[in-house]
């Protein structure tokens, strides 16, 4: 039965995308590369593909003479308990990414819902036409469900605007994609963004109590500078392959990042999760939670919020298999002894 949905949720969201995601048999960045605006990787796609194939690297270490049975997959996050490591991340721009058979509105409602059912949460992003950030702080609101707003690093000025709606909407923390800075489809849309300095980042994060989370770390200096400004969390991220070509891939990176960092902030890893195996090389690799973007969007426009809670509950099945064919009772037993 679970194959039947799996490939219904497919057949219909290749439909549904118009060209703009093929839903291959392998999501890899291969036949997409380019495709910006699109659902592809940046120029020659190198990056969006060195996420996946960084994390293809590692095998793991099956261990079964053990007393785990039931793998605890929880996890909390800023004081609320999820259960399960795997959220949705920002996604936006369903007209000019997507093809536009839902409206922003409509896309970023069935990912905020059917995180929720799966008991997981959503971050909810920004972009290049302006309801798209009220859209997704109308989402939360009205479903009454948690979620973390990013915003795009846009004027402070701006930025303030719209941490004072992330607020008023009921937002559980708060964040920035700083990588945005080198989004092309911004630029096209005349929404100007740029890089931050320090300073400005350390500013951003004093405007508001709630935690607050840069999205787009790929180094450890800048996960340390992280800590310094304030952030509560980080997201190991080089977002999708869509901002700059010939990046690392995100599991090459998050090793050296946890070492410096690991315990002074939550880590969230963002790049090329396909499974719920990927998920534990995620975790065992030091991260504390990872987000999914590709597959989650498949999941809505396959099923709407039912299939995105299907994708998740899926991974998270996945996950707890794993755990516990490599003895891992709960999230915080996952270390790199699992990793072969």
């Amino acid at each position: 039965m679970m194959a039947v949905i799996e490939k219904e949720i497919r057949e219909r969201a290749r439909e549904r995308f118009k060209g703009f995601c093929r839903v291959c048999p392998r999501c890899d960045g291969r036949a997409c590369a380019g495709e910006v605006p699109g659902m592809g990787g940046l120029q020659s796609g190198a990056s969006f593909i060195n996420n996946i194939e960084a994390l293809s690297m590692y095998r793991l270490n099956m261990r079964t003479i053990h007393q785990v049975a039931e793998p605890d997959t929880k996890v909390r996050v800023f004081g609320r308990t999820f259960q399960t490591p795997v959220f949705v991340a920002p996604l936006t721009g369903a007209s000019y990414n997507m093809g536009g058979y839902y409206s922003e509105s409509e896309m970023v409602s069935c990912l905020v819902r059917g995180a929720a059912a799966a008991g997981s949460f959503s971050f909810t992003g920004d972009g290049a036409e302006e309801e798209i950030y009220a859209a997704g702080l109308a989402a939360m609101k009205e479903s009454g469900e948690p979620g973390l707003p990013i915003i795009k690093p846009r004027a402070l000025s701006a930025v303030a605007e719209r941490i004072a709606m992330a607020e008023e909407s009921g937002a559980f923390a708060v964040g920035m994609d700083i990588d945005g800075a080198g989004l092309v489809t911004m630029a096209l849309k005349g929404q100007p963004v740029g890089p931050k300095t320090f300073y400005q980042l350390r500013e951003i994060v004093g405007m508001t109590n709630l935690p607050f989370v840069l999205k787009g770390i790929m180094t450890a200096q800048e996960a340390e500078m992280a800590v310094e400004l304030g952030a509560e969390a980080i997201v190991v991220s080089n977002h999708g392959g869509r901002v700059l070509d010939c990046t690392p891939g995100v599991a090459e990176v998050l090793p050296e990042i946890v070492e410096r960092v690991k315990g002074e902030i939550f880590i969230f890893a963002d790049g090329g999760v396909r499974s719920g195996v990927d998920v534990l090389k995620l975790l065992a690799l030091g991260a504390d939670a990872v987000l999914i973007g590709r597959p989650a969007l498949t999941g809505a426009f396959g099923g709407g919020a039912d299939g995105v809670r299907h994708v998740l509950d899926k991974m998270t099945a996945q996950l707890r298999h794993a755990m516990l064919m490599t003895g891992c009772a709960c999230l915080k037993a996952i270390d790199c002894g699992v990793i072969y």
